[in-house]
């Protein structure tokens, strides 16, 4: 219990040591706290409101009202919950897979290494967004699993090129030729020696491809392609923005803008957030 203790305070020593992170730290909080804690407290505005349609800001409805007078502010929190799970699981998803593949795939070499490679070069060739329009528009993309299942397997190749030539460094460190000469598996290789000396590496993966996550998933509602019944993520509420002709009242600007802020600073704080994480699984810095 003590060390556990000792471990978490050294552990909140490092993230508060860099201030950029730890703002990125204190952004991502925030965003939690809206997504999950706030939604039992503001409850979401769904009656039509003739007689308030886009009104302006005020102290009942602090970011106005939408084109059914509908506070805004209400939409904006609720609208967290879908953005923020489906990032974390196509970065965990497509982290994961990258990072299975990559490894396997330096470390076993030959035809492996060969086949994965051809089918990450091909997949790398495949214009991404364009086919995730197309396979919005072939499947209803109603489920956040669904959703973010298919948005990390058209985001591994990348990351899994990058973890294979990682590996491929620190395969001939003389820990890992100790434990292959002392007879470690495959398994106790990736596991106990070379995913620890990457932790740094691939936690800022993990948080790139959420970034991804979060701008693929705005671009698909803002095209329409995510059903709007049961959804009131940023990306739908930018793109009702857009099409119910908000852009023509004066009162609407931060009908418009709140979700475009919303998305811009959850980025900010998890691309922030990173420069603590260097910190913590970085030695070296540490030392520094």
């Amino acid at each position: 219990m003590f060390s556990l203790a000792h471990s978490l305070r050294q552990t909140l020593k490092l993230l508060t040591r860099n201030k950029v992170g730890f703002a990125g730290l204190l952004g991502i909080l925030f965003f939690l706290t809206m997504a999950f804690i706030m939604p039992l407290f503001v409850p979401i505005d769904a009656r039509t409101h003739m007689d308030r349609i886009y009104a302006a800001p005020s102290a009942e409805h602090i970011f106005g009202t939408d084109f059914q007078g509908r506070d805004v502010f209400s939409q904006l929190v609720h609208g967290a919950r879908d953005v923020i799970i489906i990032a974390v699981l196509t970065g965990a998803m497509s982290t994961t897979i990258a990072v299975v593949l990559g490894s396997l795939s330096a470390l076993l070499g030959g035809w492996l290494d060969s086949a994965i490679m051809t089918v990450a070069d091909f997949w790398l060739a495949i214009p991404t967004f364009p086919l995730l329009v197309v396979l919005a528009s072939l499947v209803k993309l109603d489920n956040v699993i669904l959703l973010a299942l298919i948005l990390s397997l058209l985001s591994w190749a990348t990351l899994t090129r990058a973890i294979r030539s990682q590996v491929l460094s620190l395969r001939q460190r003389d820990y890992v030729e100790a434990s292959r000469s002392l007879g470690m598996g495959t398994r106790h290789i990736i596991f106990n020696e070379i995913l620890p000396n990457m932790m740094s590496y691939i936690a800022i993966s993990l948080i790139l491809a959420m970034t991804s996550a979060v701008y693929a998933q705005a671009g698909l509602a803002f095209l329409g392609l995510i059903p709007f019944s049961d959804n009131n993520s940023w990306g739908v509420t930018i793109q009702l923005a857009w099409t119910k002709g908000a852009v023509f009242f004066k009162n609407s600007f931060l009908y418009i803008m709140a979700p475009v802020l919303a998305i811009a600073l959850f980025q900010l704080s998890l691309v922030s957030f990173t420069r603590s994480l260097e910190e913590v699984f970085n030695p070296r810095l540490r030392a520094g």
